[in-house]
């Protein structure tokens, strides 16, 4: 028995020392880092998976909001890509009616366009947003917790 938990141990600790590389790798399983509560009530994790840079023209960030966070409008002067992984949320775009975004929706958001895309009231939502990191994201309006309960009692049945 000693014998084969020391061949464990040198097995896990060879296999250790080959995964040490010189790559830049990162992890999507990584929860990231605890959101400061500056544009959104709640709860938000964001995991800053690949970052514009010289010769990467975008922004790949993984953002856990948990169940009843929301998130104020705001814009990219660049267009947007979410990418639901799991979970339920709401997406809506200024002057258009929300909609319900489920695990697998892809969402484009067109460049400069006021948007938001909190969780639901009742599930935590995880999405890929894919944009430019160029250009600051524009926030530009604060969502109260009455408009979002409005939207989450429209969305309800859906």
């Amino acid at each position: 028995m000693k014998k084969i938990v020391l061949i464990l141990i040198l097995i896990v600790s060879i296999g250790t020392i080959a995964q040490e590389s010189d790559y830049a790798v990162s992890s999507y399983f990584d929860e990231g880092f605890k959101a400061p509560n500056t544009h959104y009530i709640g709860e938000a994790w964001l995991n800053r998976i690949l970052q514009d840079e010289e010769d990467l023209s975008y922004n790949v960030v993984k953002a856990t909001f948990k169940a009843n966070s929301t998130l104020d409008w705001h814009k990219h002067g660049t267009p947007q890509v979410l990418i639901i992984v799991e979970g339920i949320g709401y997406y809506q775009e200024k002057g258009k009616e929300p909609y319900l975004m489920k695990t697998g929706d892809i969402i484009k958001c067109p460049r400069n366009t006021e948007h938001w895309h909190p969780s639901s009231k009742d599930n935590d939502v995880t999405y890929l947003a894919l944009y430019s990191g160029k250009i600051p994201t524009e926030w530009t309006a604060v969502v109260s917790q009455e408009y979002y309960d409005a939207v989450a009692e429209k969305l309800k049945n859906k």
